[in-house]
């Protein structure tokens, strides 16, 4: 079992990151932060109440400003909501079952509709790697929390790569989980068919145990992914055996080029995977493009989540521009989207069926500089996050589980990331093969 604790007490554990999260507040990290609140629980768990002997306790856990936090506002990273919710969602209570402590909400882009943490309502995220440069996004906050060590694990979303990429940013582990493998009620969905929860974490082992506190659904959820026939501790345990790997380094047909650094990067993980005896063979074609299964999806979801905003007149203006150019998704253009998502997903399951995983780039650039959103409108913004998204999306439409690793460093020495992507619903043989890759030796 991975030990997430720094100190023999949850105060003790509170405090410390309570400390750091002052040091590194230049990152911007966290939106909204519940000292008080968590130290009281910290005594409260240290006395023996409830979650005293949970996998988690005493851990104090980020959470990305999407999900409910019992006293906090919801504001899905804007000024548009201003009621505290009276509950909170499925996942944060499960954390807190296990004895976890959250520590506040994190820093996102409004409705996580960039791949770049910057927003008019809380400004830039820092990468702490280097703070001139971008976390990514959508869980931009969220990677940089883990990054800085302010927390060891922080919860994200992922509606189009918003985990793995900014996990390749600062160099973490990022992996978006099956379609339905995590609840997110109180909502019965999040992004439709595209969005999942899941932790970004320093290691595989990290990420195993807290899916095992958080995987499941209720009844309030769309969709419902098959138990794991055992726990994702004991599969990184046993590890991932002899694996088939695919190589990718191609995106889908377009403007988007990969960097060169990022491609030899990818190419030395393969290398890596070869030398720990997995079969590697590079496939020279490029990755599937799921375009017109995910575009339409994704301006139905920030449309969707506009109308649910109590004071949609505080919106961004970017994102009521991006409302306003999704209005040609009617509920025809929509479903069609997702009978074409349908498709994609038998098409890629037949495509790549002698490989039990295919390795990609998680991004097709290098990290961006800070201010990639500054002066520019919806479809600039959109385009500049191309790049960014090329090779994540494929796995939102499907519903297939992806994660991104750490692969190396560029010349300036930030972080580049790999992504791993399973064709079933296995998540726990890719925390099985990021353990071997990247988890220091115990």
């Amino acid at each position: 079992m991975a030990d997430l604790t720094q100190h023999t007490t949850a105060r003790q554990n509170v405090e410390d990151a309570i400390r750091r999260l002052h040091e590194h507040a230049h990152l911007n990290a966290f939106e909204q932060v519940r000292a008080e609140q968590a130290l009281a629980e910290a005594d409260a768990l240290d006395a023996g109440g409830p979650g005293h002997d949970g996998p988690l306790a005493g851990v104090p856990i980020a959470i990305k400003a999407e999900n409910a936090v019992a006293g906090l506002v919801t504001t899905y990273g804007g000024r548009s909501n201003s009621t505290p919710a009276p509950a909170d969602s499925e996942v944060v209570r499960r954390l807190r079952a296990a004895g976890a402590i959250i520590l506040g909400t994190t820093v996102m882009p409004e409705f996580g509709q960039f791949p770049f943490s910057e927003s008019a309502a809380n400004g830039q995220v820092r990468n702490p790697h280097k703070d001139t440069h971008s976390t990514g996004g959508s869980s931009g906050g969220s990677a940089a929390a883990v990054a800085a060590d302010v927390v060891r694990i922080a919860i994200g979303g992922d509606g189009g790569g918003s985990i793995r990429i900014p996990a390749a940013c600062c160099g973490l582990i990022g992996l978006k989980p099956t379609r339905g493998r995590v609840s997110t009620a109180p909502n019965a969905n999040l992004w439709g068919t595209l969005g999942t929860i899941g932790p970004l974490t320093r290691t595989a082992a990290d990420s195993a145990l807290v899916y095992d506190v958080i995987s499941d659904t209720t009844a309030t959820d769309d969709f419902h992914a098959p138990t794991p026939l055992s726990s994702y501790q004991d599969q990184v345990a046993a590890g991932p055996g002899k694996l088939r790997i695919g190589v990718i380094t191609r995106p889908a047909p377009g403007p988007v080029r990969v960097d060169p650094q990022v491609i030899a990067a990818v190419q030395d993980l393969a290398e890596k995977l070869s030398r720990l005896g997995h079969e590697v063979d590079e496939i020279d074609e490029p990755w599937p493009d799921a375009t017109a299964a995910f575009v339409p999806q994704f301006f139905n979801a920030i449309r969707d989540e506009a109308r649910h905003m109590e004071h949609p007149e505080r919106l961004e203006w970017r994102t009521r521009s991006t409302a306003r150019l999704g209005a040609w998704v009617g509920p025809r253009v929509l479903k069609a989207a997702i009978r074409e998502g349908e498709r994609l997903t038998a098409k890629v399951e037949r495509r790549f069926s002698a490989y039990d995983v295919v390795l990609t780039p998680t991004l097709a650039r290098t990290v961006p500089r800070l201010g990639q959103l500054d002066a520019t409108g919806s479809v600039h913004s959109l385009l500049r996050s191309m790049p960014m998204i090329a090779f994540t999306t494929l796995a939102n439409v499907t519903g297939h589980p992806a994660m991104s690793v750490p692969a190396g460093v560029d010349r300036s020495g930030l972080p580049i990331g790999a992504q791993l992507m399973s064709f079933g619903s296995n998540e726990g043989m890719l925390l099985a093969l990021a353990h071997q890759l990247v988890d220091p030796v115990a």
